[in-house]
């Protein structure tokens, strides 16, 4: 297992401020798992006599498995796909596993819509029919990330799906979404891969929980907020136009509707 993979940071917002109060390390899964898991990450983090820390995550279109212990209260289940932001309320010390799905990687597992999933949490007897505790137990007893990931990755290895072709489709599409500014709209996915909107939409409905214009959006929207934080006070009408949208009005609302700021108030807050 290949420990401290190099992976970006777009997404959670305000990252340099949030690595002075939690460490993050990332693990690749074996060749097995790597159709439906993108990585596996831990969290620690260290609080005591601090202030909590409330760190705001832009999400992915991905499905989280977490098994989580704060100031030793345990909970393990699964994250769907957040509507808007995510926070995560950092208080006293913690530790977290997460298993992260590539888009559409959850649904062999649970073979159900993962639109059931979004924006919701789920215990983990309520996704594996299972009680966690023996599981709980044998990873928080590990002194370190990469053997606790290797019990996950064991956990998921015991419930293995058959290959799905369309796992494969999905993160196809969504790689080009992530490579190609010039996808707007749903339709130059469509052209693109030549496949009907209506079998596009019910396919991410049933595979990612998100609809492909959410996925769209929410890259291009990391990708404004990473160059906000790394340039400070952009030119808005180039920066709308270099992120493919078709003006800047449309830009600043659906900026304001994900993190609940605009652009400008984004940046007011970034200090730069």
């Amino acid at each position: 297992m290949k420990p401290n993979i190099q992976k970006s940071d777009k997404g959670i917002l305000k990252a340099e401020a949030g690595f002075q109060k939690f460490s993050l390390m990332r693990y690749e899964p074996a060749p097995a798992l790597s159709l439906f898991v993108e990585h596996y990450w831990v969290v620690r983090w260290d609080l005591t006599g601090q202030a909590p820390y409330r760190q705001v995550i832009l999400s992915y279109p991905n499905i989280n498995l977490s098994f989580e212990r704060e100031n030793n209260h345990i909970f393990s289940g699964v994250y769907g796909v957040p509507k808007t932001t995510f926070a995560r309320h950092l208080q006293g010390e913690g530790i977290v596993l997460g298993v992260k799905f590539r888009p559409g990687g959850f649904y062999p597992f649970w073979k159900q819509p993962a639109s059931l999933l979004t924006g919701q949490i789920l215990g983990i007897r309520d996704v594996f029919g299972i009680d966690a505790k023996d599981v709980e137990e044998q990873i928080f007893a590990q002194g370190n990330g990469e053997t606790m990931a290797l019990l996950a990755e064991q956990f998921l290895l015991e419930r293995l799906p058959e290959p799905d072709e369309n796992v494969d489709l999905i993160n196809c599409i969504v790689q080009a979404a992530i490579d190609n500014r010039e996808f707007t709209k749903v339709e130059d996915i469509v052209s693109e891969f030549g496949i009907n909107k209506r079998t596009l939409q019910r396919l991410f409905s049933r595979y990612v929980g998100v609809s492909p214009k959410w996925v769209i959006q929410r890259y291009r929207l990391q990708e404004a907020a990473e160059l906000m934080e790394k340039g400070g006070v952009p030119d808005w009408p180039k920066l709308s136009q270099d992120l493919g949208y078709y003006d800047q009005a449309h830009f600043i609302k659906n900026f304001k509707a994900m993190i609940g700021k605009s652009p400008e108030e984004y940046v007011k807050g970034l200090g730069i």
